[in-house]
């Protein structure tokens, strides 16, 4: 299983992306605005499924960081990140979530429509991975996209997500192509069960802190009281 198999090129996609999902710029001023409340110091960063460093380039703008990592498994996506950081000091790394060996580094880490290219366990290494990296007392934010409670949400939901693509100009075959990408090349999971896999995977305090449409931002604090016991543990990475 491949993360974050996106459904644009890295060439086209942060053009694309606005006109697919409803808010999404809100993403980022979202996640910026949660940092700044948390921290009153220069952070270190990581953002997983970095993508072409949309959120990298809007932390970079808004928030002191002493060191900002980039991660995507696609070379393609890494590179065209990093040509959004020409002179400067942000560091990339081609490696899958899945594989990430990062523990206890960061004070952030981000995933911006990552999650829900993983389905099951999978999904919950990917968690996992993302409260390891993270130093006692950081935080995991991510925006997805979820499933509704029900079959007549879900068709309401997307019949309404179908229009507001629509609106921005895609035709009516894009759109009705995207939306088949449903439950066969993504797999959102509800609000509740994307809670309770960041309870599972050892955040002490969740929260959810946006919703539109069908996407979510929800974020994991990792407790200074953490049991380090509670899962496999390699020693500290030196990434």
């Amino acid at each position: 299983m491949k993360d974050n198999v996106s459904a644009f090129c890295a060439e086209e996609y942060d053009e694309k992306i606005k006109k697919t999902l409803p808010y999404y710029e809100e993403f980022y001023r979202q996640v910026i605005d949660v940092v700044k409340a948390k921290f009153d110091r220069p952070v270190k960063w990581l953002d997983v499924g970095c993508g072409t460093g949309k959120m990298a380039e809007e932390a970079w703008k808004a928030v002191k960081i002493d060191r900002l990592l980039c991660c995507d498994h696609s070379p393609e996506m890494v590179r065209t990140s990093g040509e959004r950081f020409q002179n400067k000091n942000v560091e990339f790394l081609t490696v899958s979530l899945l594989d990430m060996d990062i523990e206890e580094t960061f004070d952030v880490v981000t995933a911006i429509q990552v999650l829900h290219y993983f389905k099951g366990e999978e999904r919950m290494k990917a968690v996992r991975k993302c409260f390891e990296a993270l130093n006692a007392g950081g935080i995991f934010l991510t925006f997805e996209n979820f499933a509704p409670y029900s079959e007549a949400g879900k068709k309401l939901f997307l019949k309404r997500w179908k229009a507001y693509q629509m609106q921005q100009g895609r035709s009516k075959e894009e759109c009705e192509k995207h939306l088949q990408r449903y439950g066969k090349e993504y797999y959102p999971v509800t609000i509740s069960e994307q809670m309770d896999s960041l309870k599972q995977c050892g955040f002490k305090d969740c929260e959810i802190i946006w919703v539109s449409n069908m996407q979510a931002g929800l974020l994991g604090i990792k407790g200074r009281d953490y049991n380090e016991n509670t899962f496999h543990r390699t020693g500290k990475s030196s990434v």
